[in-house]
């Protein structure tokens, strides 16, 4: 099974690691992983003061930030896995990525907002939720 795993460095990150490791006779090393970090994308005037060249490199570096814990968790696991570091909205990124890149499942964590929380605040999972073609495995 191929499946997406968009990590952002918080709890709710951890609490769906916890799961996905917990679990081998649903996530066993003969699955393919794949990490996804999106980055919310730099102001427009900001991104012209300091030019493209810096401003992928700060993606970048924001990118592995959250995603090189988690490999090695993962490493320790037996997963291999693969990585992709996106900029754009979170929500929109992870529901295109899924659907362009043929996955079978998305697994990620959620805060686990009540539907009056969500209608306020709005989730990037009730987003991924309303948009994805793709299974999704909310871990709360």
């Amino acid at each position: 099974m191929k499946i997406l795993l968009p990590v952002d460095g918080s709890a709710f990150t951890k609490k769906m690691l916890a799961y996905l490791t917990t679990h081998p006779e649903l996530f066993g090393t003969g699955n393919t992983y794949t990490l996804l970090s999106v980055q919310q994308p730099l102001p427009p005037r900001a991104r012209a003061a300091v030019g493209s060249e810096i401003a992928q490199g700060f993606y970048a570096e924001e990118g592995e930030k959250v995603t090189a814990p988690v490999l090695k968790f993962l490493g320790q696991h037996g997963m291999a896995v693969k990585v992709i570091h996106k900029v754009g909205s979170a929500a929109d990124i992870i529901a295109k990525t899924a659907t362009a890149g043929k996955f079978d499942l998305v697994v990620m964590g959620s805060h686990g907002h009540s539907a009056l929380g969500n209608l306020v605040m709005g989730s990037v999972a009730t987003r991924v939720l309303a948009n994805c073609k793709t299974p999704v495995l909310l871990v709360r």
